[in-house]
């Protein structure tokens, strides 16, 4: 019998410790408060394997230029290194090259932006290869502008020999290579979805309707495709959970059926560039007949959160499309101590809402209440599309 090896050590990555970072600067249209901003960050930092080990804010209008934080939070900083150990720094906004490298050479830690982060998790989520190409993508986008930081111990030596020309021409030949990579990269992109093209040119040639799921991330859109559609779609409590498009096929009333998309949830303070390098993926939105927008109504943020959404389609010019708001998740908005029936708890959410606007669907779809309501909804916007337009 073999005997078990004591004292084995773990080849496992050590969770990084970090430190979440913002700037308070006091009340905006939209603006959402600094806590509740730091919270959603955080989990932002655990879905990327992080360990969260304290937080940080300041009130300022206007951050440093050079630093980000001024001089007082900076030696706090330093104060905490010692206490709390950390080693990585998570600023709650898009920091410069400049503010970050003045950042790391201040305090000694690896630093990165909300930016970062968000482009992390994608990289660890993504599967297909449109996916990873988006991913790199975005990731190399990004790089780009801070790559001059990598060489900046040339210039900080004064000249001289050995540091007159490599510094400079090794910039040039990184960023030449970077936007090779990149024209590379979109090149692909375009590939992939040209062939997507031809999908959607099936599906609009056999006239079966399309649908495409939209929301904030982790509202519950890929659990609310397995319970229409009976998939195994992954569906996790997390941000970002999913990134690939995921399409199934779904039985209506009247013996119909519909094609229904998940795509990539939005998040707020989402820079234009990664909507950008994951535009073929929302292609399914443009060519969806009808979106329907998953709310989790449990979130205090909903409003707010749904207010994102919609910023975000206008910017892609197609908010005017045909809309079926889903308000998910309404479980969690119980009662715990009660046990509720679907009718109760549709009938007791509708009472706490009052009016709800037309195309309005309640629903959990995690406990599956709500979807047969949800079919007769669709069913009934897809009847709508098909109508005649009279022009008379």
């Amino acid at each position: 019998m073999a005997k078990t090896i004591k004292n084995t050590i773990s080849t496992a990555p050590e969770k990084e410790k970090a430190m979440l970072v913002a700037v308070d600067s006091g009340p905006k249209k939209g603006a959402w408060p600094v806590n509740e901003s730091l919270d959603e960050l955080e989990q932002l930092a655990l879905t990327a394997g992080a360990t969260i080990v304290g937080r940080l804010s300041q009130q300022t209008q206007n951050p440093s230029k050079n630093y980000y934080l001024g001089k007082g939070k900076l030696e706090e900083l330093k104060e905490l290194k010692e206490d709390l150990e950390y080693n990585l720094l998570i600023f709650d906004d898009e920091l410069s090259a400049l503010q970050q490298r003045n950042l790391e050479d201040e305090l000694g830690v690896k630093i990165i932006d909300r930016v970062a982060l968000i482009i992390d998790i994608f990289a660890r989520h993504a599967r297909s290869r449109e996916g990873m190409l988006q991913v790199s993508l975005a990731q190399s986008e990004y790089l780009l502008p801070r790559l001059a930081g990598q060489w900046s111990h040339l210039e900080r030596l004064g000249g001289g020999i050995g540091t007159r020309g490599p510094g400079e021409t090794q910039i040039e030949t990184d960023r030449r290579l970077a936007q090779k990579k990149i024209s590379r990269l979109k090149q692909q992109i375009e590939d992939i979805k040209k062939q997507r093209k031809l999908h959607q040119k099936s599906r609009q040639q056999s006239e079966i309707p399309t649908l495409a799921l939209v929301g904030y991330t982790n509202t519950g859109k890929s659990t609310l495709l397995n319970a229409l559609s009976h998939a195994s779609i992954l569906a996790e409590d997390k941000l970002f959970a999913t990134l690939d498009p995921t399409t199934r096929r779904v039985h209506l009333p009247d013996n119909m059926f519909a094609l229904i998309s998940d795509t990539v949830g939005f998040i707020r303070k989402l820079p234009p560039g990664l909507v950008s390098a994951f535009r073929a993926t929302l292609e399914e939105l443009n060519q969806a007949d009808i979106l329907l927008h998953v709310v989790d109504f449990s979130n205090p943020r909903a409003a707010e959160q749904c207010d994102t959404v919609e910023n975000i389609l206008e910017d892609m010019e197609i908010s005017i499309k045909p809309r079926i708001t889903v308000l998910n998740k309404i479980d969690r908005a119980l009662d715990p101590s009660k046990t509720w029936t679907e009718k109760d708890a549709i009938e007791f959410i509708e009472e706490t809402i009052g009016d709800t606007r037309p195309n309005t669907v309640i629903v959990s779809a995690a406990r599956g209440w709500g979807m047969e309501k949800l079919k007769e909804t669709i069913s009934s916007a897809v009847t709508d599309l098909r109508r005649p337009t009279d022009n008379s």
